[in-house]
């Protein structure tokens, strides 16, 4: 007699147990996606290198984490889709001012959406020139030192063995560039370059090979870039594959994916 009446008790409860979990997946995706956002909007934003500007120090192919707290937050840190208004968000919060030698990814400021990254040599209020090649910061020549030459490419694609020098920046902060043109390369005597309060003089390793504040936004280069217009300072590399081999193809990983590259701080 007592059966009958259990059984629809038992019935009724099953499906509240698989409304439930269903509930807790939905719960714990919609969690993890608001956790990736806060991270790359406040903390990590993930970048790749498509061009050889700052080799040696960056490869194509290089992936890396960029932090956007290092300097503070501008309306160019916030992702696209976040960006809806940008006269709301003049200048920075929370700024913190970048140092010589830092490598940064930043919007270029001739269209305010490119994203550029290239290594900071010249503070708000320095004065930079570069003369036969050897860059001279406040009046001073730079030293650099003669290493092993660098493999890469030429302006023709063309296999190469470039000049290599370890430059110490003023503050002491060493980093390798090459010259793929010598000492008399199309860049490599240039006039006085003052920068303007709130500004920095941003230029790539690969040094004649490197689009950067040498040149005037509005002939094709980046100009001063605006204090407002950093997005953050590069971290670490966290994956490197060979220039040319889409990352997707796993099943090529063994031999293009550049294993020593992988967890290396960026310098």
């Amino acid at each position: 007699m007592i059966e009958p009446s259990l059984k629809p008790a038992e019935a009724a409860v099953t499906p509240a147990k698989k409304e439930e979990g269903w509930w807790e997946t939905i719960k714990v995706i919609i969690e993890a996606l608001l956790i990736a956002l806060v991270v790359r909007t406040v903390l990590f934003q993930p970048f790749n290198i498509p061009s050889g500007s700052l080799v040696p120090t960056l490869l194509v192919g290089d992936y890396l984490f960029v932090s956007k707290y290092a300097y503070g937050y501008s309306h160019f840190s916030l992702p696209s889709f976040l960006d809806l208004d940008p006269q709301a968000m003049p200048g920075r919060i929370f700024a913190s001012e970048p140092k010589r030698g830092d490598i940064i990814v930043f919007k270029l400021p001739s269209d305010g959406q490119t994203d550029y990254i290239k290594r900071v040599i010249g503070l708000p209020g320095d004065k930079i020139q570069v003369q036969h090649g050897r860059l001279f910061i406040n009046g001073e020549e730079v030293p650099r030192e003669p290493i092993a030459p660098f493999l890469t490419v030429n302006h023709f694609n063309k296999p190469m063995e470039a000049p290599q020098y370890l430059e110490t920046l003023p503050g002491g902060v060493q980093h390798k560039i090459i010259q793929i043109d010598g000492d008399e390369g199309t860049f490599d005597n240039t006039k006085v370059y003052e920068v303007p309060p709130g500004h920095y003089f941003m230029m790539g390793d690969n040094r004649d090979n490197s689009s950067d504040s040498r040149l005037a936004g509005d002939q094709g280069g980046v100009g001063y870039v605006p204090f407002e217009n950093l997005i953050g300072r590069a971290e670490v590399i966290f994956f490197s594959i060979d220039e040319g081999t889409p990352a997707w193809e796993v099943w090529r990983w063994p031999w293009t994916v550049r294993w020593s590259r992988i967890f290396q701080r960026v310098r």
